[in-house]
């Protein structure tokens, strides 16, 4: 199980993110726990200065704008 955060304060990209990721898990039958980190200052603890972005299994993978549906298939 992977374990996915997407960073961000809510904005329509970052709910944007959240279910593109969720779509393609779901599609791919990859199993992940999927936490929305809000905070900012959370946020900053990853370096991340533009939202949204996604962190798997405590690595960056992604910083600014909703990723493309083939980068997050190269996910999982």
């Amino acid at each position: 199980m992977k374990n996915v955060k997407v960073l961000g304060t809510g904005c329509a990209n970052c709910k944007n993110t959240t279910a593109l990721i969720e779509e393609v898990a779901a599609t791919h039958g990859a199993e992940i726990r999927l936490e929305k980190v809000e905070k900012i200052e959370d946020i900053m603890r990853y370096g991340i200065m533009s939202t949204p972005g996604v962190v798997i299994d405590d690595v960056v993978v992604h910083a600014g704008g909703v990723p493309a549906r083939a980068k997050v298939e190269s996910w999982f």
